[in-house]
C-alpha cells in the first residue's frame, strides 16, 4: 500500500474526502517527525511506538575499492510493534 492507497482508504472509512484525509495523515505524519527532531517518543496504543535511536560512528568500507572510511554517528527512527498489531499478523 503506497500513500495514495491509505489517503484513499482513510476517506473511504471515515466517510471524509479525499483532501481532508490527505490533510489528516500529513498532520499526523508532520507531528511524529517533530516529535522524533525534538527526541521524544510517539506511541500509539494498539499499533506501536515510534523513538529515536542512536547509531555510533564506525568504520565501512567502500566496495568499489575496499579502502577504509568514516561513517559518521547518526540519529535513527525506529518502530517497536504493539501487541495488538503483532497480535494482528499471527
Amino acid at each position: 500500500m503506497n500513500k495514495t492507497e491509505l489517503i484513499e482508504h482513510i476517506a473511504l472509512h471515515a466517510d471524509i474526502s479525499k483532501a481532508a484525509a490527505a490533510r489528516a495523515l500529513e498532520a499526523t505524519i508532520g507531528a511524529v517527525k517533530t516529535t522524533l527532531n525534538a527526541g521524544g517518543s510517539v506511541s500509539l496504543v494498539g499499533f506501536g511506538t515510534f523513538a529515536v535511536g542512536k547509531r555510533a560512528p564506525r568504520l565501512g568500507r567502500n566496495p568499489r575499492t575496499g579502502a577504509a572510511i568514516k561513517i559518521k554517528a547518526a540519529k535513527v527512527p525506529k518502530f517497536r510493534p504493539g501487541k495488538a498489531l503483532k497480535d494482528a499478523l499471527n
